[in-house]
């Protein structure tokens, strides 16, 4: 059965069907086709992979980025980037960072940031003279940003798909390696300036300027503190969080008067479309998973990685070039789900810290999300600013580099992903 299944995974994703269809499809027909297991295990395993509690604050952080974009704040919030690190050199590539960073802490997710602000600061780089290329090249990256610093929708799906790890200790696993990833990309953007003679703005904010941006801004800063700050102290789960995220979303629309009908029904919407999408994928791989453990491919790996090396940081370098590797051809998601039950036994048995392989994943197949030739925040950043693939993936590897060095980091450095759980309390 585990020939089948993985021929039939690979011959349908070569063929070009959805990744989703690709996985239910392989797992379907492998059942039918071995026929020693009843067919209906695949509704049974369907219906089981979204039937979590945990699951349930992804459509509500999904909702309350749309309604936070609805409303108007991401405007305020590029403004209130603009008017700190506008006038540093390259200046509009630091804001594309830091914006990101901020947007993160309410979105989770790495296609919303890039259709978002990030999409929006690279038509003002183009305008200011960066090549287009390079502006589209930094948007994408920085858009990778959204599922590492908390709330993060992929932290969400690993805690449930593992043992022994709260959605909370992976949210704050994820600050300190967002941080990182902000200040890595800022300091290649500012390399990149250098070489480019791309300027910031010619006048610094003052403080007037600067006052006045932080309190328009102050309403969506505010987010990401009432989400962690509801979290660490117990106040709400992660999953009341993101209703209590969209809740406060909703009704600071309605104080700033910033929705229309027509606002409102399209954010629904969208949250809807989006949300639906996320769980039919959640689904479909969830067949592909369970199928895999099933066949014991866990075992048979561990085995494997067991005779190359008994090391703790060999075992983690060899499953996060593999997860790198998995990164490049299948959506981050659904990777996300299917290599989550495979290497977390081969790491937990190695003594890796979950909360350390888990961002070490996540991390990795975020990066994913702009390499070719899956990549779909290229494609989102592509299509948004009319720009060449080839280009874009050429403009995007000095970036891409600076990512690699922050995962080297996570990987090297167990504290990065373990300090600040442990410090709340949250530590496995």
């Amino acid at each position: 059965m585990a020939k089948t299944l993985i021929i039939l995974f690979f011959a349908t994703l070569i063929l070009g069907v959805p990744v989703a269809f690709t996985m239910g499809l392989a797992g379907m027909a492998a059942i039918f086709i071995e026929g020693s297991l009843n067919p209906l295990i695949a509704t049974q395993r369907m219906f089981a992979g979204i039937d979590s509690f945990p699951l349930m604050a992804v459509p509500f952080f999904i909702l309350a980025s749309e309604l936070m974009t609805a409303c108007g704040l991401t405007r305020a919030l590029l403004n209130f980037a603009n008017a700190l690190v506008g006038h540093l050199r390259g200046g509009l590539g630091h804001v594309n960072v830091l914006v990101s960073m901020l947007f993160a802490g309410i979105s989770g997710s790495a296609l919303a940031d890039a259709a978002g602000p990030s999409a929006i600061v690279m038509r003002m780089m183009r305008e200011a003279g960066y090549d287009r290329h390079y502006a589209g090249a930094l948007s994408a990256a920085t858009a990778t940003i959204g599922p590492i610093i908390p709330p993060s929708i992929l932290a969400v799906i690993f805690a449930i798909s593992t043992n022994g790890v709260t959605v909370a200790g992976l949210f704050l696993a994820g600050i300190v390696p967002g941080l990182l990833m902000g200040l890595a990309l800022a300091l290649a953007n500012h390399i990149v300036s250098i070489r480019h003679g791309y300027r910031g703005r010619d006048t610094r904010a003052g403080r007037e300027e600067l006052l006045q941006s932080a309190m328009t801004a102050l309403p969506a800063l505010v987010m990401p503190a009432i989400i962690l700050g509801g979290i660490i102290f117990g106040v709400f789960t992660p999953t009341e969080a993101g209703a209590v995220a969209s809740a406060y979303a909703l009704l600071l629309g309605l104080i700033l008067r910033a929705y229309s009908l027509r606002s409102l029904y399209v954010a629904f919407a969208r949250a809807g479309i989006i949300t639906s999408s996320v769980f039919l994928i959640i689904a479909m791989a969830s067949i592909f998973a369970w199928l895999l453990t099933y066949l014991q491919i866990p075992q048979e790996l561990a085995k494997i990685v067991a005779s190359v090396t008994d090391s703790r940081l060999g075992v983690l370098f060899i499953l996060a070039a593999f997860a790198l590797v998995c990164g490049f051809f299948i959506d981050t998601l659904p990777a996300l789900i299917i290599l989550t039950p495979v290497l977390g036994p081969i790491a937990y048995g190695a003594g890796i810290d979950p909360l350390q392989f888990g961002m070490m994943l996540v991390l990795n197949l975020t990066i994913g999300m702009v390499t070719p030739p899956v990549g779909p925040v290229l494609f989102v950043i592509a299509s948004v600013g009319q720009l060449r693939l080839d280009a874009l993936s050429r403009a995007v590897l000095p970036l891409l580099a600076a990512e690699l060095i922050v995962l080297l980091l996570v990987i090297l450095v167990p504290g990065i992903s373990t300090f600040v759980p442990t410090f709340f309390g949250f530590s496995n």
